[in-house]
């Protein structure tokens, strides 16, 4: 990867619906040339896909979007850990992070029963010694804060 595709990756993770000719203009690409980059960087894994990010107060599936700090049993592996908590119902994303905690999982429950019953679920399936849950209220949004380190 070089300069122009760190570029692109930022410009992208603001707006993933950029056109591939606004996306080569404002990197001094054609059109084609950025598409090309783009496509290798799919292909290569480094963009593993593209989403949309909700405000948790605007989703209309209801229940809570929780932010669980978790740590591993010693035991227990980062693959296993990863196998295991892919497969569980509300999962929808899980970070390897620094810090106190392993990982971080975002995840949707439909109340606070059904959060009890995931927790219980990721320390017997996957793994998991401690968790530290959180309840997500809002989100802010803005342009400021929605591009990844670049």
């Amino acid at each position: 990867m070089d300069r122009l595709d760190r570029e692109i990756l930022g410009i992208l993770q603001e707006d993933a619906r950029i056109s591939y000719r606004d996306l080569g203009i404002r990197v001094g690409l054609s059109a084609n040339a950025t598409a090309d980059r783009v496509r290798r960087m799919r292909r290569e894994g480094v963009i593993r896909g593209f989403t949309v990010v909700v405000d948790p107060a605007a989703d209309t599936r209801g229940g809570l979007v929780v932010f669980i700090d978790l740590t591993l049993r010693q035991d227990t592996t980062n693959e296993e850990f990863e196998q295991q908590v892919v497969k569980l119902p509300g999962i929808t994303e899980v970070v390897h992070v620094t810090g106190e905690y392993d990982y971080l999982v975002r995840a949707r429950a439909a109340d606070p029963a059904a959060l009890d019953a995931l927790l219980r679920r990721l320390k017997r399936e996957a793994g998991v010694a401690q968790s530290s849950t959180r309840i997500a209220l809002r989100a802010a949004s803005g342009s400021a804060g929605s591009r990844g380190a670049g």
